[in-house]
């Protein structure tokens, strides 16, 4: 009878087998490509956050970049920084901040999971989350970040309510509904298998 503490034996694997397995690796490139994305989000969040900078010493060209990029629509054009459009601009900063959070989450979480292990144990800059991380977890911290994400533009909508017609609110406000329902779907389900999980074992 064989020992079940004995460490398996890693056999190698047959031709078929070993091309599908191998085949995880197509996602590799996918990854590469959204950390160039990730990349991309850190020169826009430093090109909005030096328009804010030099708008706040009285750049005109620095204020007229920030009010396009926002999308604000006043009646007269703001002569200086006001306190809308900067909770716009920062909100907008917000918005790259928790979208980065999102694709470093899709990155490593489903790096880890879907193609090889990071062998980050024991490492002091591990993320918490990782420790325990499966397709089960990161679909729910997925939806969570999701709600955020969509929390935000939400807000930033509200605040400038002014430029959007009523069937563009209503229509974003049941959209961020859609988001949380959604995400208490997910987690409920994740619920079940877990709890069924646990009963079969």
């Amino acid at each position: 009878m064989s020992d079940p503490t004995q460490a398996p034996i890693n056999r190698p694997l047959r031709p078929l087998p070993a091309i599908i397995f191998a085949s995880r690796w197509l996602q590799l490139p996918l990854y590469l490509g959204l950390i160039l994305a990730q990349g991309v989000y850190v020169m826009h969040f430093m090109v909005e956050l030096f328009h804010l900078i030099e708008a706040a010493f009285g750049n005109k060209a620095a204020l007229q970049a920030l009010v396009t990029s926002i999308g604000y629509k006043g009646d007269v054009m703001p002569e200086a920084l006001n306190e809308t459009l900067i909770m716009l601009v920062v909100l907008a900063l917000i918005d790259v901040v928790m979208i980065s959070n999102l694709l470093i989450m899709v990155i490593v979480g489903g790096y880890e999971t879907f193609v090889s292990r990071l062998r980050l144990e024991g490492h002091p800059d591990q993320p918490e989350w990782l420790d325990h991380v499966n397709a089960s977890v990161l679909k729910v911290k997925l939806a969570l970040s999701i709600i955020g994400i969509s929390s935000i533009h939400l807000l930033k909508t509200f605040i400038n309510a002014g430029n959007y017609s009523d069937k563009v609110l209503i229509a974003q406000t049941l959209i961020h509904i859609t988001f949380l329902l959604s995400a208490v779907a997910i987690a409920y389900t994740d619920k079940l298998v877990s709890s069924t999980s646990s009963n079969h074992h």
